[in-house]
């Protein structure tokens, strides 16, 4: 996973309606009106929030007649949870700096 997708993933999950929807379907697939159900928000407000967790491919969509079904592809957020996993263990085997700093004499 690359940089891009990475910051694209975190912007996603950095809205909190986003959040409380990942958080909902984590109890299984959901039609997007039991999601609009749980939240203070028009439709249209709706569909942006999926369209912007569907296209990082954090939530999986499928269409069944006129409505749309959503669920978590947890193998992306197993990719997710790996490549910060990756950052974090490159942190805390990082050297230490010996204190001087390239700018200082």
């Amino acid at each position: 996973m690359n940089e891009s997708e990475i910051a694209r993933i975190c912007k996603a999950l950095g809205d909190e309606n986003r959040l409380q929807i990942i958080n909902m379907l984590t109890g299984g697939e959901l039609c997007a009106c039991k999601i609009l159900d749980a939240f203070n928000i028009t439709q249209p407000t709706l569909s942006h929030h999926m369209k912007i967790l569907t296209e990082c491919n954090l939530v999986n969509s499928r269409k069944e007649g006129k409505w749309t079904y959503y669920s978590i592809n947890s193998g992306k957020f197993s990719e997710f949870k790996d490549a910060v996993s990756e950052f974090t263990s490159k942190a805390s085997s990082a050297k230490k700096s010996d204190g001087k700093c390239c700018c200082k004499d």
